[in-house]
């Protein structure tokens, strides 16, 4: 789970991780685009104070939220890497862009990223574990979480990118796929455009569009980027594990939505093929809730879910 990622050579044996042809490039891709916006939510908290915030820009943003949040969870995760239901090349595609306006990465190497993470899940081989490797104590402990949030994105031991042709061979070979990840600049594009005419269409000026786009933009990317992250870092070591699993993977219920559900992830790690990760009526999970309106509708099919017995043989 990456802002920006860029396909290359083989390093090493060359069977699981990848280095960018362009890794300086790659490295300032991944700075701008997760250090920008930050200084950017201080200009926008600086214009709350002053009285320029409106309900418009807090639309704007909610709507850009849920929808690129559940692109990434809903398109990115449930569908493209774990393949937890099936559906029509025009929604892969639907899914997929708007997966890609959050900027998180093309969608071919976000799942082939996250797949090797799940193939060794807090063991070597792990791109982004907070245990691995970081030695003991408070400190082994804040740079396992630093490592886990962000710091793998930056470069050093471990950060070359999952091999596509290991991870994802399935994406390669499917051409509405390969479509959303080739335009991925594309989609990055339209999702600025989008709150930018949004809040042009709700305010009636283009001051009201800039603001949108401030808050539905660069506010709204930072805001998803750490509930992501948060997923790598704080879901591998704080809260609840209700299932036996080989890795530190934990539930955490205050994260539950703001990640649209994926905070259940000791559940997901139990069963990573799940189209529910709150398996219980009270797990907040409304990319679990699209899933099942999409399937009542008929733009969905084969949803996999876990019956209450292959819940039990791993508690």
């Amino acid at each position: 789970m990456t802002p920006m990622q860029a396909s290359g050579r083989m390093r090493g044996t060359g069977e699981d991780m990848v280095v960018g042809e362009h890794e300086t490039l790659d490295r300032i891709a991944n700075l701008v685009v997760t250090v920008v916006p930050l200084g950017l939510l201080g200009w926008a908290s600086w214009l709350a104070w002053g009285g320029t915030l409106h309900w418009q820009d807090l639309v704007v943003l909610t709507i850009t939220y849920v929808l690129t949040g559940l692109g990434v969870t809903v398109g990115y995760h449930r569908l493209f890497t774990h393949r937890s239901f099936k559906t029509s090349p025009t929604m892969r595609v639907l899914l997929g862009a708007l997966g890609s306006a959050a900027i998180e990465g093309p969608v071919i190497e976000w799942v082939a990223t996250h797949r090797q993470h799940h193939r060794f899940s807090d063991h070597q081989g792990d791109p982004h574990s907070p245990h691995v490797g970081r030695g003991d104590g408070w400190s082994g402990a804040l740079r396992g979480l630093y490592h886990a949030h962000v710091g793998w994105m930056f470069g050093g031991a471990g950060s070359g990118r999952a091999s596509s042709e290991r991870y994802a061979k399935d994406l390669l070979a499917d051409s509405a796929t390969r479509f959303v990840d080739r335009a991925f600049l594309l989609w990055v594009v339209l999702g600025m455009a989008f709150p930018f005419g949004l809040g042009v269409a709700l305010t009636g000026s283009i001051v009201g569009g800039l603001t949108g786009l401030l808050w539905g933009g660069a506010v709204r990317i930072l805001f998803l980027h750490h509930a992501t992250f948060s997923i790598n870092s704080l879901c591998h070591f704080f809260g609840r594990r209700r299932f036996e699993t080989s890795d530190e993977s934990r539930n955490l219920l205050w994260l539950a939505l703001p990640t649209l559900g994926e905070a259940w992830h000791n559940n997901h790690h139990a069963f990573p093929t799940s189209a529910r990760h709150g398996l219980r009526w009270w797990q907040l999970d409304p990319s679990g809730w699209l899933i099942s309106v999409l399937e009542r509708v008929g733009l969905i099919w084969d949803v996999v879910r876990i019956t209450p017995e292959r819940q039990l043989s791993k508690t």
